[in-house]
């Protein structure tokens, strides 16, 4: 079935792009140009997944999400112009499955398009409903991530991890003590060649840590080799 997709941004030139780059992807879109005008709809007419720009006019990213939340579950992905921290930790505190920083490549939002989407349809069909989810577990110490669904548990705590935080996780801790340079980690969060500067990875691996350190003080598990890259430490 074609996935529908909501694009709520008062930027029309974004807007317009963006719809025909889906729609050329095979997906079907609607636009809004405004929070206040998208919510009605979005919560009558559920779509499949939502991309929100945070900084917009009568009602922000932030506000309309809350209030999505308030009804139902939508996968909702933001962006924004702005590399505001404490927006992404909101948004994501509040539900929000990843983030994507203006201006950005249209592949990279496909890609996490369709690999959120592909998360939860695996969510929905549950353990015994889909056969790829079957071995799907790496256990690391404390660590556990289902790759099938992108699920993480630190301790058996839940840790929310957006779809880019997941996959450069995944690859330090697919081979503990192995150190990985930032290239690689870009190789595996950042598919179609697609470029982005060191400070990039630096910065998702910062906010990985700050989310386990929420659950755990005392999680040193990724480390930092200093002129070489990072490593995942299995306790």
């Amino acid at each position: 079935m074609t996935a529908t997709i909501a694009l709520v941004d008062d930027d029309r030139n974004i807007l317009t792009s963006v719809s025909i780059a889906l729609q050329a992807e095979g997906f079907v879109t609607r636009v809004y140009s405004d929070g206040e005008t998208a919510l009605k709809a979005l919560i009558e007419n559920p779509p499949d997944l939502a991309i929100f720009d945070i900084k917009m006019p009568r009602m922000d990213g932030l506000e309309l999400l809350r209030r999505l939340r308030e009804k139902q579950a939508t996968p909702v992905i933001f962006l924004t112009s702005k590399d505001d921290e404490l927006d992404e930790a909101l948004g994501l505190a509040m539900g929000a499955d990843d983030y994507i920083a203006k201006p950005f490549s249209q592949r990279l939002l496909i890609a996490r398009i369709r690999a959120i989407l592909r998360r939860t349809e695996l969510a929905q069909a549950g353990p015994a409903g889909d056969e790829e989810s079957v071995g799907g577990e790496l256990e690391r110490g404390r660590l556990t991530m289902d790759t099938a669904r992108h699920r993480v548990t630190w301790g058996g705590a839940n840790v929310t991890l957006t779809v880019t935080e997941f996959l450069i996780l995944e690859t330090l801790a697919q081979r503990p003590g192995i150190v990985k340079t930032r290239n690689q980690l870009m190789d595996a969060a950042y598919q179609d060649d697609i470029y982005v500067d060191d400070r990039t990875i630096d910065s998702h691996i910062k906010r990985v840590r700050r989310k386990f350190r929420q659950i755990d003080p005392e999680f040193d598990a990724i480390e930092t080799l200093y002129g070489a890259g990072y490593r995942f430490s299995e306790e």
